[in-house]
């Protein structure tokens, strides 16, 4: 009898890796949709809300992501001319990576 394996709701395998971080997938439906709720954005990535939460915070703490209000939703902002953090990517921005997955 075959196994079948599951999947995430980003329809990826439950275990294992992935060459992008939550970080990345969070910029990167935002950049599709910028008002999109934090539990849409959990289902999206296949992550929990807490975990969107914790890495919307960290985002905009690092000034790679901007918050405004908008009645009762945020509207997320990506500040693409951040440069990325690891010293072997930091010649690139956040709205290179973005665009090169877009």
């Amino acid at each position: 009898m075959q196994s079948k394996s599951k999947k995430t709701a980003a329809s990826g395998p439950a275990s294992g890796w992935t060459f992008l971080t939550n970080h990345m997938h969070v910029l990167v439906v935002l950049s599709r949709d910028p008002e999109m709720r934090i539990r849409d954005l959990a289902e999206a990535i296949g992550i929990t809300q807490r975990a969107v939460q914790r890495i919307l915070s960290e985002l905009i703490a690092e000034g790679i992501l901007k918050a405004t209000r908008q009645g009762r939703r945020n509207r997320y902002t990506i500040l693409g001319k951040t440069r990325l953090r690891h010293p072997l990517e930091s010649q690139h921005t956040v709205g290179e990576l973005i665009e090169l997955l877009s």
